[in-house]
């Protein structure tokens, strides 16, 4: 049976490459190219994807993602499609659920939201349940740059808490939008914003996200 990490592999390939290499995303100053080339050097070169949390292995991660945008197109997506090698942890069912799940959802939603004829998707309840379920795992960690208090909220009541602090705001949105609005996509994300008006102006510009 597909997982969602693999179900979300597909359709993030699928969306990069109707897209072609030079379409916006919703990564600030990436094209649909960076962002191939972002994802495979992240499963496929741990050697450099530390850079993407190590400062000084910045440099390496950008000449190594440097080569890699310069691979054809088609080669990318290739590779996102067709997975890790198989010597990677990736290949672990439950770390490629756990690592990818998240990660291929919110790349997919930068491509498709990035696009001006965009449509919203409609989450399976599997699916919504298993992306809430990470996010309030990792909400601390999303939510640590939150310059305000921030709780996030489902429409059945269920809450976590993103960041401790005041004035708190409350975010109330499906378990998608909340992903994307605490990975630092707050424009792009459907979510019902209640508190403070100079705290929730504050929120919409802050730089949230790991």
């Amino acid at each position: 049976m597909s997982t969602h990490a693999k179900r979300e592999r597909l359709l993030l390939a699928d969306l990069l490459e109707a897209a072609g290499p030079e379409a916006p995303t919703l990564c600030e100053g990436w094209l649909t190219r960076d962002l191939a080339a972002h994802v495979v050097v992240r499963e496929r070169r741990p050697d450099a994807a530390g850079g993407m949390l190590i400062s000084r292995l910045k440099n390496r991660l950008d000449r190594v993602q440097g080569e890699y945008h310069e691979k054809p197109y088609e080669e990318l997506i290739q590779l996102i499609r067709t997975g890790p090698p198989r010597i990677s942890p990736y290949n672990i069912k439950q770390l490629d659920e756990a690592a990818n799940t998240t990660e291929f959802y919110i790349h997919a939603e930068d491509v498709r939201r990035a696009q001006p004829d965009w449509t919203p998707r409609e989450l399976d309840r599997v699916f919504a349940d298993s992306l809430w379920s990470r996010l309030e795992k990792g909400a601390r960690l999303m939510g640590r740059k939150s310059p305000v208090g921030l709780v996030l909220r489902l429409a059945d009541g269920r809450t976590a808490v993103a960041h401790r602090g005041t004035p708190v705001v409350t975010a109330t949105g499906e378990p998608g939008e909340l992903t994307l609005f605490l990975s630092g996509r707050q424009s792009s994300a459907d979510v019902e914003l209640e508190g403070d008006k100079d705290a929730v102006t504050r929120l919409l510009e802050a730089k949230l996200g790991v």
